[in-house]
């Protein structure tokens, strides 16, 4: 495991909330089929101190970041949306101050911002467990007495009774939760006015259900990847399979959209740079992430004895090697000042005006959709004419920009082609890359004195794949050309 591998552990949380009255009698759940017997456990003292930036960034985004302690998990706990009645929970020890692999998951969010304690929350918890057909404990519902205050002068104690009602990790169902709920429901109690505890006590509000968008599908898709480059930085920090190169794909994304002329950036290309200087350093381990599983796969379709000398070290395990040592290059970055600046600025470009609004949304899409296929037909036909793999690589960076504008303005049938092309000349691509790191690691071994015989066999299958894809693409291009006349 690389050394910088968050140490904290991760756990989903299916629960939903409900607002009772002081006199509202806990609900029964006899006579339930997805209820064999009821466990009471004795009441419990919860104390929490609830951390976020002077702006409350975290709680815009319904996030929470807490110190407890009383109970079983007792520790630092940070809580991610993650879809209906869901909420993703990374646990780290207690500690005097938020330990770096808490800080670490809303470092997007938080970025170089002072964190401070904002609310005190105390709750009396009296917990019933919930056993199904087969005895294993199936949910939880807790009776919660909640004493709170926001950490601010002008702040009241607060006091309130409510239900929370919790699947256990994988167990039950949302249709369990259901069953479930109607108990509740006829007991008395109402669906919860406030996402969490903290919430409440703040008195966050959610997002406008009326604020108005962007007319530009454009600048709405940009603003959707932003929330997505987020998302995704998170996952590269727990070291998820596939993160760098979806974080990588997200920052290609919002570097072409940005392009647009309708962000007016034409003369200042800083947050363009940084974009691409972010995808180059995220480049490194995708790119030694995606020679590990080339080669894996290329040996293992291949016969034992045309396995020769030590050819799986030298290229899986080497290719492994790379990928760990650009993934923590990556964490450099990304816990830079620098990285959180060009956050900011994508913020910032979100969240201004367009300077074409005088163009309807129709408008401004067909003019972003026809600038950016005239560069395809550009590098294509600068390719005809040198015909190298540089000038193909290049069709395929227009064709991906392209593709990102077309899915922006919903022309899924340019799209496709476009993604046809982007597929085709992709494959080409790692051919390129391949076949240069199999000769660089075939002299290696021949100077170890290693047998090379393997190496001539896996390049002469990515030229096959180079070949394959050179002769697929003026198809792919007649096809796109079609689309976008339609």
């Amino acid at each position: 495991m690389p050394a910088d591998k968050p140490k904290a552990s991760r756990h989903t949380e299916v629960e939903r909330k409900f607002d009772v009255v002081e006199t509202t009698v806990s609900p029964s759940f006899e006579g339930l089929a997805v209820v064999s017997r009821v466990q009471h456990t004795p009441s419990q003292t919860l104390e929490a101190v609830y951390y976020d930036t002077p702006n409350y960034d975290l709680a815009a985004k319904r996030i929470t970041l807490r110190r407890r302690t009383g109970g079983a998990d007792a520790g630092w706990h940070v809580k991610l949306p993650a879809g209906p009645d869901a909420r993703t929970e990374v646990r780290a020890p207690l500690a005097d101050s938020v330990p770096e692999d808490i800080r670490d998951v809303v470092a997007a969010i938080v970025r170089d911002r002072p964190l401070g304690a904002v609310a005190r929350i105390t709750t009396e918890r009296t917990v019933s467990l919930l056993f199904g057909a087969d005895d294993a404990p199936v949910a939880e519902f807790c009776d919660d007495q909640v004493t709170a205050a926001a950490l601010r002068p002008d702040s009241e104690p607060q006091t309130w009774r409510e239900w929370e009602l919790e699947l256990v990790e994988g167990a039950g169902s949302t249709d369990v939760l259901d069953r479930l709920s109607n108990r509740l429901f006829d007991a008395g109690a109402v669906p919860a006015g406030h996402g969490s505890k903290l919430a409440r006590v703040l008195a966050t509000a959610e997002p406008a259900a009326d604020a108005v968008e962007p007319s530009d599908p454009v600048r709405r898709a940009v603003a959707a990847n932003v929330e997505e480059l987020v998302a995704w930085d998170r996952a590269v920090r727990a070291d998820v399979y596939d993160s760098v190169h979806q974080m990588r794909v997200t920052t290609r994304k919002i570097r072409s959209l940005l392009a647009d002329e309708s962000f007016g950036l034409t003369g200042d290309t800083w947050v363009l740079d940084e974009l691409k200087l972010l995808a180059g350093i995220l480049g490194v381990a995708r790119d030694a992430e995606v020679l590990a599983e080339k080669y894996e796969e290329s040996l293992d379709a291949l016969a034992p004895e045309l396995v020769r000398g030590p050819v799986r070290e030298r290229l899986v395990d080497g290719a492994k090697q790379r990928y760990v040592s650009g993934w923590r290059r990556s964490l450099h970055a990304m816990r830079s000042e620098r990285y959180f600046r060009l956050l900011d600025a994508l913020d910032e470009l979100v969240a201004a005006p367009s300077p074409t609004a005088e163009k309807s949304g129709d408008e401004s899409a067909a003019a972003s959709l026809a600038a950016a296929y005239k560069k395809v037909r550009k590098a294509a036909n600068q390719a005809e004419e040198d015909g190298t793999d540089e000038s193909l690589h290049r069709i395929r960076k227009r064709a991906k920009r392209l593709r990102y504008t077309a899915a922006a303005t919903g022309n899924s049938a340019v799209e496709a082609k476009a993604k046809t092309i982007q597929s085709l000349l992709g494959d080409h691509q790692d051919s390129v890359v391949s076949r240069t790191h199999l000769l660089e690691q075939a002299d290696a071994a021949h100077a170890a004195g290693e047998d090379t015989f393997t190496y001539g066999l896996l390049y002469q299958k990515e030229v096959e794949v180079a070949l394959q894809s050179e002769n697929g693409i003026d198809e792919a291009l007649a096809a796109l050309k079609k689309a976008v006349k339609k």
